[in-house]
This record gives C-alpha cells, structure tokens and sequence, in this order.
C-alpha cells in the first residue's frame, strides 16, 4: 500500500512537470515560431526568432547604443528612441518583432483606425504585474470596468468643470513665473533648467486639481511615481517571466514598497475626503471630489481601491503629459524664434498684460498650432500597444491570438507619405486648417490616442499647458543655453535626459 501510494505520489510530481514543462517549451519556442510561420506567410518579415528573448536583445543593443550620445538640436530623433523599429521600418514595407511574444507594427491609417475604433477587439496587452504598480487605472482596464469607469470619471474633465480648475492654474504659474522674474531683475536674463520648474509646476497643478491638497502634500506622491516609472521602463526592456514579481529581488522589493507608501498616501487623501462629504459638506471642485461626487450617483461604483488607482494615474498621467509638452515646446520655440515672436504677438494681442481665462486660451490659434506641431514631432508617449485575443481580419491581414500590434506613433507623426517631405521639419503652419485637414481626415496624428479610448484629461492638459505658456510669453523671451544637451528619452513619457537649460531674458 505505502509503495502505491510513493507511485501515485511519483506519478502526480511527473506528470505536474511535464505539464509545466510543456508550457515554457510552448510559451518560449513552440508558439512564437508557430505565430512567426504565419506571419511570414503573409508577407511581414524581420529576423528570425531566437530562443526567448527573441530580438529583445538586439533592441537593447541599439538603445544602449543610441542614448551612449546626445545628438544635434534637430527633430530627427526617431533612430535615437526607437532605433529598433526606426531601422525595420526603413527596411520592410510590413514587419514583425520577435520577443517571444510576435508583434506586428501598423502604421497604416486604415489600419489605425479599425483597430482604435474597435476597442472591444484589440484591448491593451496584458500588462506586467509589476508595471501595474505604477498605475492599474483606466488605461489598463477592458469591457465593462473600463466603461464604467470611463463613465465615472468623464463629469470631472468636463469644460464646465475644467473651467472651476483655472484659478489653481493660474496660481501654480504666477508662483513659477513670479520666480523667474526676481532671477531676471538683476541682470535682465539668466540661466535656468525650466525643466525642473514646470515639473514642479505641473506637480503643484495636478496636487490641486486631482486632490485639493498643497504641492508638498503631494510632492512624494510626485517623487514616488516618478521612481516607479523609471522601474518600469527596466522592467519593459526585460523578457517577462511568469511569477517572477514574487522573487524578492532588489527592484521588486523597491516597487512594492513604493506602491505600499503611495497607497498609503493616497488613501489617507481620499479617506478625510470622504469623512469630510459624510459630515455634510461639498464634495469639492477637483478631480477626487468630483469623481467621489460621480462615483456615489452609480448603483456599482468604484471600490477605494479602484479611486486609489485612478488617484495614482492622475497623478502620473496628469503630471507628466503637461510637462512634456510645455519642456519640448521651450526647446522648440528657442530654436525657432520666429515662431516665439508670433506666439507672443498673439498672446500680448489676447490679453495684454491681463490674466488669462479661458475664452481667450481658446481663442490661441497660433499657440494651438504650435503645440501640435510640437505633439506631432515629440508625441508624450512614443509607441501604443494593443493585443488580439482571437483571429482577427485587419486589412489584408490576418491576426492570430496572442500576437501584439504596435503602433508607433513617433514613426507615424514623421512619416513622410503621410506628412511630406517635411515631416521633420518644424512647421505649425500644416496645422492652420486644424488637425483634420493637416491629416487628410487620417488616422495620422494621434498624440492622446484616438477614438472611444481617447485621453479623457486631453482639454485638461491642453488648457493648462495654454495657460501657463500665455503667462511665459506675457513676460520672457528666451533661447537654449549653449550647455543644453539635446537627450531626448522615454520614461513612460518623452523627456529630456539632461533638462532643458535656457536664457531667460524679460520681454520688452
């Protein structure tokens, strides 16, 4: 009896391995050489796949390879972020890449706007677990939660609700350019890294709008988040191994204390919110009130875990893309003074010296066309991901599951079958006419995503960035420092590796 039960017990240990055996033999080399088959079979090509890390090697390779220099004050910046599919890109009309998981790059605009109008049928990859410490917030969320969610959230970026945010961003960029302006009396210009200062900046707008709380309130928060995001990137550019968020390495113990503190934070916020809505009181006009206020209205809400994450994405999300655009937008318009001087011409026709509202910042057409020209050649977020979850006819192709679609939007904003020969040029003039008639009605500029699943703080952003780069141009002119160092990179958003230093000099 007790040898017969050893030989089950044997028998059960054999057949788990096996099982588990079969499935790293089938998840590392079976499938991706079945899926790669079929691609090729359609006409996409690339390198071979290779055991496990497939071309994720060789993409490492040429990004170490790239950020090892800086390169010219130029907008040719494609082989320098996304060296990988910039040079497939240059060689294969279609292509795939190999990691193991198969991934073909769309840059077609039919192509782009099946899969951003079917949002049902190409849902966001699975994340890695560890990258869904940074945020598991909207973006991450498919089918029913994300439209309930999507539901709650969209009252709180309204116009009419956006408009009641204005006072915080006016008073988060008077304190900047008040700043600015005591470095400038003494000698009538000086150096600064105005990208440290808009980050502070942004971080003071979005603690204020999203929670009602002071820039030191929610500057760890700040702090936090952006130590999470640079963990992420590490963890992206490594093969993702099932259940390897449980070994207690370094980094993954480094990431769950982060997202430990920052919940911790975050549900302190939101709890002396909630207390304070219980006794009677307003919700509030920012983002949490406002949500909290939205959230109670449903009969299947929000859970305080589900308004902790959303916290954390506004946080990142909301922070991040005003900064990005605000920083590239300096760079360029130090370059292009020509530019700056229309810009402020039109700022100074709009308000004078008076504080910006909001039927004037709409009222920017040449500041709308140079920030989109600005999101089109330094797009916040440089590459989407969407997967397929069953067969999928997309143009002539067909989609197997489990094959990842990448569409990069830096490559796609500087295609020059889509924009002209001109399309690394500088040139906010294209977009005179508005986006629709700068794209052909294309699916060609998609810098806050497109379709149902399109950024819901995109006029959040867009006003705030508006307002404070009204406020600049009311009372500075300003050029790049000779030590500027022209290092763009991607860390969830595209920054400048070594900030943006610049002469400031008041305006006559």
């Amino acid at each position: 009896m007790e040898v017969s039960m050893q030989s089950i017990t044997l028998a059960t240990i054999l057949a788990v391995l096996t099982t588990w055996a079969w499935r790293v033999v089938n998840w590392v080399w079976l499938r991706p050489k079945r899926l790669e088959r079929l691609l090729r079979q359609q006409g996409l090509s690339d390198k071979p796949y290779t055991f496990l890390f497939g071309d994720l090697k060789e993409n490492s390779r040429l990004l170490t390879e790239a950020k090892s220099k800086p390169i010219a004050v130029s907008n040719d910046i494609k082989p320098r972020l996304l060296p990988f599919l910039h040079q497939s890109f240059q060689t294969y009309d279609l292509f795939m890449s190999i990691r193991p998981t198969p991934s073909v790059c769309i840059t077609n605009p039919g192509q782009l706007k099946e899969v951003f109008s079917k949002n049902n049928d190409y849902p966001r990859p699975t994340s890695n677990p560890l990258v869904k410490l940074l945020s598991d917030g909207l973006t991450n969320h498919e089918g029913e939660k994300w439209a309930r969610h999507r539901k709650i959230i969209n009252p709180a970026f309204h116009m009419e609700k956006l408009k009641l945010m204005l006072p915080a961003f006016y008073s988060s960029c008077t304190e900047m350019v008040g700043r600015w302006e005591k470095l400038v009396s003494v000698e009538r210009s000086c150096k600064i890294d105005v990208w440290i200062d808009l980050q502070n900046m942004t971080c003071e707008v979005i603690s204020q709008t999203a929670f009602g709380s002071s820039f030191e309130e929610g500057k760890r928060i700040f702090e936090l988040q952006d130590e999470q995001a640079r963990l992420v990137i590490i963890a992206l550019q490594s093969v993702y191994i099932p259940g390897w968020r449980f070994v207690p390495t370094k980094m993954n113990r480094r990431m769950k204390i982060i997202d430990k503190e920052v919940q911790a934070l975050l549900m302190d916020i939101i709890r002396r919110r909630e207390k304070t809505i219980r006794a009677g009181k307003a919700a509030g006009d920012d983002l949490l009130g406002l949500l909290l206020e939205s959230n109670m209205k449903e009969n299947v809400g929000m859970s305080l875990h589900d308004v902790i994450e959303e916290g954390k994405l506004f946080y990142i999300a909301g922070q991040e893309t005003t900064s990005v655009l605000l920083v590239w937008t300096m760079v360029l318009l130090s370059v292009q003074s020509d530019w700056q001087a229309r810009a402020r011409e039109e700022v100074l026709q709009i308000f004078g010296s008076r504080k910006p509202d909001l039927d004037g910042l709409s009222h920017l057409k040449i500041v709308t066309m140079i920030l989109n020209e600005v999101l089109r050649l330094y797009p916040p977020v440089i590459e989407l991901r969407q997967t397929v979850h069953k067969e999928t006819k997309l143009g002539k192709l067909t989609i197997s599951p489990g094959v990842q679609l990448s569409m990069p939007t830096l490559l796609i904003h500087h295609d020059k079958e889509l924009w002209g020969e001109d399309a690394e040029e500088f040139k906010p003039e294209r977009f005179a006419e508005g986006v629709s008639k700068a794209t052909k009605h294309q699916v060609s500029f998609f810098p806050f995503g497109w379709g149902p699943r399109i950024c819901v703080g995109q006029n959040f952003a867009m006003i705030e960035t508006k307002m404070a780069l009204a406020m600049i141009l009311q009372q500075f002119t300003f050029e790049l420092s000779p030590s500027y160092v022209h290092a763009p990179f991607s860390v969830i958003t595209l920054q400048p590796l070594h900030g943006v230093q610049v002469i400031l000099r008041k305006a006559n």
